[in-house]
């Protein structure tokens, strides 16, 4: 039985990865940070079949002794301070972690077995002010963020350690990737979620940034797959993954609140304060590498996406409104 260490098990991909990992028979162990209270409400319904230990991107003698004890097969880097804005307001803390923590990670796999197999999620946002348009694994970086900045670190860490130390290390080039599991503070959760408290009377609007942000959206189940495959190849290399289509905020919008039979103009109310400081412009993936060596394509529309997003939030809300009921 393989075993895979993920770190990140709490978040969005870490729970997909996880679920999809254990369905291919893999013992998995997941690195979660201390907290005061843990929030393990993405993975609670795995806790019976994973092992999850705390430990901490910040934490070199940590990161060893989980790879002496579990003696992984396959290592998935998620963890990350992840959430654009937040890098503007914790800079040198999103740096530590999203940027020097792959460092770290990679030291103790070199130390304990070279011969692991390491995925990095890599991101997008590294393309930042965009040199061409789609991107592909040759397109030139230029973000425009700390959390970009901290990921252009974090890949090509990764190339170095699989170039000088030839280990296996590869770097998924992931573009944006949504679900129901998605962070509440995430554009797209906060239009299902919204669409759904306004249509269950529960709010009155919504206030957003710039609706003529473009991304290149697809649903993270898809992108987990595409990890996994990456690290069966014989040779270890880059992909990017997304669905090669870019639909605006005021899409997600319109679909989102179509679906409960509501016009989001009534609504959406465009707030200032929720603009970047440097937008990034157009992120459009060509993940036609990714076809032609994995044998990976997105399985979910683009609408798909939005609407099972909204049918999840609507579920939540009612069931919070019958609690209440019942309380």
């Amino acid at each position: 039985m393989p075993t895979a260490i993920i770190t990140g098990i709490t978040g969005q991909d870490g729970s997909y990865l996880a679920e999809l990992l254990l369905s291919k028979g893999y013992k998995v162990v997941g690195v979660a940070r201390r907290a005061s209270t843990q929030n393990y409400e993405r993975i609670n319904h795995l806790l019976d079949n994973i092992t999850v230990i705390q430990g901490d991107l910040h934490d070199q003698g940590s990161l060893l002794a989980l790879m002496e004890e579990h003696k992984p097969d396959e290592v998935y880097n998620l963890a990350a301070q992840s959430f654009v804005p937040t890098s503007w307001n914790q800079p040198a803390l999103t740096g530590d972690v999203t940027a020097i923590g792959v460092t770290r990670i990679l030291e103790a796999i070199r130390y304990v077995n070279p011969k692991i197999r390491f995925y990095q999620a890599s991101s997008s946002e590294m393309f930042g002010k965009v040199l061409e348009t789609p991107q592909t694994e040759r397109t030139p970086f230029y973000p425009r963020s700390p959390y970009g900045v901290a990921k252009v670190y974090g890949h090509y860490i990764t190339v170095n350690y699989r170039e000088s130390f030839n280990m296996f290390a590869v770097s998924g080039i992931l573009f944006n990737h949504e679900s129901p599991r998605r962070g509440i503070e995430f554009v797209t959760r906060k239009i299902s979620d919204g669409a759904a408290r306004i249509k269950l009377g529960l709010a009155a609007e919504l206030r957003l940034g710039n609706l003529d942000s473009q991304r290149d959206w697809g649903f993270a189940g898809d992108y987990v797959q595409a990890m996994w495959q990456m690290l069966q190849q014989d040779q270890p290399d880059n992909f990017v993954i997304g669905t090669g289509e870019t639909h605006s905020v005021q899409e997600f919008c319109e679909i989102a609140f179509g679906h409960v039979n509501l016009d989001y103009k009534d609504h959406v109310k465009v707030d200032e304060k929720f603009y970047r400081p440097a937008e990034v412009d157009l992120l459009i993936a060509d993940a036609s590498k990714a076809g032609r060596f994995l044998g990976w394509e997105p399985t979910v529309s683009f609408a798909q996406l939005v609407r099972m997003m909204v049918d999840s939030d609507m579920k939540r809300h009612e069931k919070l409104i019958l609690a209440e009921k019942h309380a």
